[in-house]
């Protein structure tokens, strides 16, 4: 498998190796900012130009040999490689819990240390994740965006934020995310 992942690897670093930029493009000595054609935003290097680029073209030039999915960036494949191996190099120096990506270690973290970087402007609650902060604010905007397909009915109902589910597990999962 480790072999499987390293021709992996490779391929994607041989695809890459096709974006093939002049002396001119590489060197361009004062050039500051390389503009997108076609959304207009403006990059430091033309490399990230490129990855914009394959944005709006859909080209992703790096593929995972073992399932098939393919990516647009090689780190995106990298960090996708550790599905397979079950890698997780990123360790909570408190529980010692492992994770495959930085930014899951970074939201751990706040368990431990009670950090709530996310602040509701309305009612001044504060949250240690964005998501739970996108889904508190529908209590002050009355937005309910999920229904049941079958019946269009939700008759799970949260007592805290007044939230309906279609099932029941729905209501257990925002208890235990949310509020505990």
């Amino acid at each position: 498998m480790e072999n499987e992942l390293r021709r992996s690897e490779v391929e994607c670093k041989r695809e890459s190796e096709k974006i093939d930029f002049s002396d001119e493009e590489q060197n361009e000595k004062g050039k500051t900012s390389f503009d997108c054609d076609i959304c207009g935003k403006s990059f430091s290097q033309k490399a990230k130009l490129v990855i914009q680029e394959r944005t709006h073209t859909g080209e992703k030039p790096c593929h995972c040999n073992i399932c098939g999915k393919i990516f647009s960036q090689k780190s995106n494949l990298v960090t996708h490689r550790r599905i397979h191996t079950g890698e997780k190099p990123y360790h909570c120096d408190i529980c010692s819990k492992s994770f495959s990506q930085n930014d899951n270690l970074t939201m751990h973290r706040r368990v431990h240390t009670g950090e709530k970087p996310y602040h509701c402007d309305i009612c001044d609650k504060f949250f240690s994740r964005k998501a739970s902060l996108l889904i508190h604010k529908r209590i002050h905007t009355g937005e309910k965006p999920y229904h049941c397909d079958t019946c269009g009915e939700k008759p799970y109902h949260c007592d805290i934020c007044d939230k309906s589910f279609a099932q029941s597990d729905n209501l257990t999962k925002q208890k235990f995310s949310i509020y505990l």
